[in-house]
């Protein structure tokens, strides 16, 4: 080191810096090395240690006693578990100096701190990079526990370059002490949106693709988490999920998604240990606000996911307390059943048929087997149970199964009075499997009560508002579902069928067309479709749109009265073998729709008459379906409805 340039701190003793790098990054941490020590610091790394010298001992001394922590970064020290925890080291004192030597980004965990990229330097002591490392030195040694609030790289060129543009036009970098507290005083100059997150999936980097699951259960529990908190906007799963292998800037998928901030993080699970990073970021600037991993045994899992909930609920409002986002209703502290949950959650997300959704109902059983007392695994049971019964289920089933389900959703609201998902499907089992429409009101009501921060049941409890008779409720709620969830193609396809339900088929169509854009693959849209423009008179396009659709149920009703309605009696006859003789399971109510729309008045009554009695899921729709208008004012028919509980 050369004296006359040493850097001293203020009490006159050499500033010491650790380099942290990755030894396949030797030949280009040297010339760092050696341009630091030109400047006069006092530089430790690993090629000092002497023969016999303890490593470990000796490079904790060194990286507890340095003034600053320079951490290099490359694509291979982000590998390295020795670089992260030296560089979590630092980060904890508040000396870590990040750099990054291959414009490799920082891992999560560490991008609350604006990174110095290297990856254009060329060893020149006196260029602009070491200026600024030099100076990032300086703070860090002279102001320990000072961070600089933004995520990227450090502009070190004087003319106006894009990064100057992105952290304001070239304007010094700024030190910010305690980065959360700074951030919660930043978020209030946000918009109306300040109080908005969305939770991307966390990214399972286990190397085991059977751990998703795992990761992906975790971000929706602590979204769900967040969710409680009635001081917060929570995007729902479905759209924020839209993002999983995003490469889009953080203010693109913000704007998409119209929050202000997002919560992206990663789990890595190596047997009973895990560890779990979490990076809030500034929607509107792509900067991180706050970032922090949390290393855990898995029988603490609950308390990490608390722990992340309740450090970004506080850091998103001032007035939220840490006991604000308390445990979710109906949880668990069984790390078994909440595996098994959360293995039944990632096949029923599937949709993939009969199998995955047995396969569902299977893990939350384990999971209840498990833990009796777990709420939300009764409530996920029932909604698997209806599910199977709605379309696998031969008629003989039919009941069986919606008795256990109703069971199953009226255990969750026993074990857990304040669980919306637990009164939504009750609502749902009373109304589908047993058309009790008097009783599916006052648990669908509770749902929205306790649920108005989830889409779902706010979608959940829009459609039964729309085919009972409440129009403005169900308009009040599909809103706040699409708030909540914009991307989310279940929902768009809900609002059009609300549309239907009330005879607003050109309304209708637009929906259900986003739906199919966002899911090419999502059944029934197509069949709506054809619906809307078939009662708009438009008989040939809504013909195609029979034709495009996959689902069986939504396909072969509309072509056999689209086809009858053109005239083409011979493919309307072939269209009804086909509902009566090769579907015939669960087809009851649709085959009235095609007789009401025929004419054979007596007929449709008849079917219409069996569909109640074996518990046709289709009965809920009978108020409202324009399709049903020939036999609107047949004497059987409105006492039919009453008797059902339609007002």
């Amino acid at each position: 080191m050369a004296d006359a340039k040493a850097e001293k701190l203020v009490d006159g003793t050499p500033t010491s810096v650790f380099l942290s790098y990755s030894r396949d990054d030797r030949a280009r941490a040297l010339p760092v090395i050696k341009a630091l020590e030109a400047e006069g610091f006092s530089v430790w790394w690993d090629g000092l240690l002497a023969g016999g010298d303890s490593f470990a001992r000796t490079t904790e001394t060194a990286l507890e006693t340095s003034n600053a922590v320079v951490v290099l970064w490359s694509i291979r020290s982000v590998q390295s578990h020795w670089v992260r925890d030296e560089a979590t080291r630092g980060r904890d004192r508040g000396c870590m100096v990040p750099v990054s030597i291959d414009g490799t980004k920082p891992p999560l965990g560490f991008r609350q701190i604006q990174y110095i990229d290297l990856s254009s330097w060329r060893g020149t002591a006196d260029a602009p990079e070491i200026t600024t490392i030099v100076k990032a030195i300086r703070a860090a040694a002279t102001s320990p526990g000072a961070q600089l609030g933004f995520v990227g790289s450090i502009p070190t060129s004087k003319g106006t370059s894009r990064r100057r543009l992105l952290i304001g036009g070239g304007a010094a970098i700024t030190a910010l002490g305690g980065g959360l507290l700074a951030w919660q005083s930043d978020f209030r100059d946000h918009a109306a949106l300040a109080n908005s997150v969305a939770v991307l999936p966390f990214k399972n980097l286990s190397g085991d693709t059977a751990q998703d699951y795992f990761s992906d259960g975790l971000s929706e529990e602590v979204r769900s988490t967040l969710s409680r908190n009635g001081l917060l906007r929570v995007m729902a799963p479905t759209s924020s999920n839209m993002f999983r292998e995003h490469s889009e800037a953080a203010p693109s998928i913000a704007a998409k998604l119209g929050v202000a901030f997002l919560l992206e993080g990663s789990v890595r699970r190596v047997g009973g240990l895990v560890r779990i990073t979490a990076d809030l970021i500034d929607g509107t600037t792509g900067f991180s606000r706050w970032a922090e991993s949390f290393d855990r045994e898995l029988k603490d899992i609950f308390a990490v996911q608390r722990e992340i909930a309740t450090t970004v609920a506080a850091a998103l409002t001032e007035r939220v307390t840490p006991q604000t986002a308390k445990v979710d209703a109906g949880s668990t502290t069984n790390v078994e059943a909440f595996d098994a949950y959360l293995r039944g959650k990632a096949f029923a997300m599937q949709s993939a048929g009969e199998a995955s959704d047995r396969a569902a109902l299977a893990q939350f059983d384990r999971a209840i087997a498990a833990d009796p007392g777990y709420a939300k695994a009764h409530a996920a049971r029932s909604r698997a149970l209806t599910v199977i019964a709605n379309q696998y289920a031969v008629e003989a089933e039919f009941q069986p199964l919606y008795g256990a389900a109703i069971e199953a959703a009226k255990r969750a609201i026993a074990l857990a009075p304040n669980l919306a998902d637990g009164y939504s499907v009750l609502g749902f089992a009373l109304s589908q499997g047993k058309l009790d429409i008097r009783g599916a009101r006052a648990p669908y009501d509770r749902s929205r009560a306790f649920g108005a921060g989830d889409a779902l049941i706010m979608g959940r409890f829009a459609g039964f508002c729309a085919w009972t008779g409440r129009a403005k409720d169900a308009a009040e709620a599909i809103a706040r579902a699409l708030e909540l969830d914009p991307l989310n193609p279940l929902i768009h396809r809900a609002a059009g069928n609300i549309s239907i339900a009330a005879h607003k088929f050109a309304e209708a169509i637009p929906e259900l067309q986003k739906a199919i854009s966002l899911n090419p693959q999502i059944s029934v849209a197509h069949g709506l479709i054809g619906d809307c423009l078939f009662h708009l008179g438009r008989l040939k396009e809504a013909r195609q749109a029979y034709l495009t659709e996959k689902s069986d149920l939504a396909r072969y009703p509309g072509l056999a009265i689209v086809e009858q309605r053109l005239g083409n009696v011979a493919a309307a006859r072939q269209a009804m073998s086909t509902l009566t003789n090769d579907l015939d399971v669960g087809t009851i109510y649709q085959q009235a729709q095609v007789l009401s729309q025929w004419g054979d008045r007596d007929g449709a009554i008849a079917k219409l008459e069996h569909a109640r009695k074996i518990g046709d899921s289709g009965m809920i729709f009978a108020r409202n379906d324009a399709m049903l208008d020939p036999v609107r004012a047949d004497v059987l028919f409105i006492k039919l409805l009453k008797d059902m509980g339609f007002d």
